[in-house]
């Protein structure tokens, strides 16, 4: 399954973490990201994550067409909601896109969980039958 990480800048040390943690069932999926967080990623959790540009220069909007396209089937975006983004356009067209095409998407370290679980358990392959 292709999974899709993002973080913003404030949640980015959240994101590694929940990598760490999470890298046993990470490892059996593919792994896309905005270009910064991908590479924190990489770097602390040693997992290959294929890299889109980052976030603010054109890496939401390349994750945003990986999307349409129904190339994602699930995205991990921990997002800031206290702190406005000059980019939040981008930010609100994953959320948008997600919910237009049916595809999970966790926003807060709860949700996460809930859904890399299922992801283990293979409560998501319905998404293989979707494509």
């Amino acid at each position: 399954m292709n999974v899709g990480l993002v973080a913003h800048d404030s949640k980015k040390k959240l994101m590694q973490n929940f990598c760490i943690a999470y890298r046993g069932i990470l490892n059996k999926h593919t792994l896309y990201g905005t270009g910064t967080t991908g590479q924190l990623i990489e770097e602390v959790a040693n997992l290959t994550v294929h890299k889109f540009l980052t976030g603010h220069l054109g890496g939401a909007q390349q994750l945003c067409a990986e999307i349409e396209n129904n190339n994602m089937d699930l995205v991990i975006f921990l997002r800031d909601p206290l702190t406005p983004k000059a980019h939040e356009p981008d930010v609100n067209n994953i959320v948008r896109l997600c919910d237009s095409h049916n595809i999970p998407l966790a926003t807060n370290l709860a949700t996460a969980e809930l859904l890399i679980h299922s992801l283990d358990r293979g409560d998501l392959d319905w998404r293989e039958m979707y494509k």
